[in-house]
């Protein structure tokens, strides 16, 4: 997973300046690795530490954190984007768990399509880069009320 140190140094080397701004989004998104933000939510945090930063501000910096692989943006068919941290080992990103009653989302670190993956790339002679799995439900405590 980036640290802040890390990101410094990619965003330099990639001539950008790594701004206060950037310095607090990018803690709200260490703070809360666990989390899949929307770019609302992110900014709520962010605004509680840094209050004159606008709306604008957390867009473009998720945008370039986004376009520099330091996070991944996520659609889960609820409206909005979300966001979480890259991990810099995965071959793949994780799956998710869904619930379409109180839009909780959990992860699945299994890599649950490998054996898929090889089959078709020895059939189709297709040569698979990525997958995104999104399985849709209820979690556990929905499911039981």
């Amino acid at each position: 997973m980036a640290d802040s140190e890390s990101v410094r140094d990619k965003l330099k080397n990639k001539g950008y300046k790594f701004t206060p701004q950037r310095r607090d989004i990018l803690d709200v998104m260490l703070e809360n690795d666990d989390k899949h933000l929307s770019t609302e939510e992110i900014y709520m945090m962010v605004k509680e530490k840094c209050p004159e930063i606008g709306l604008a501000t957390v867009y473009r910096t998720l945008q370039l954190l986004e376009r520099l692989g330091i996070i991944h943006r996520l659609n889960f068919d609820d409206g909005c984007s979300r966001y979480e941290m890259a991990e810099d080992s995965e071959g793949h990103q994780h799956h998710h768990l869904v619930c379409v009653k109180c839009g909780k989302v959990e992860e699945v670190e299994e890599d649950l399509l490998e054996h898929l993956e090889r089959e078709v790339e020895e059939k189709k002679g297709f040569i698979i880069l990525d997958h995104r799995l999104k399985f849709f439900g209820y979690c556990k405590t929905c499911a039981g009320k």
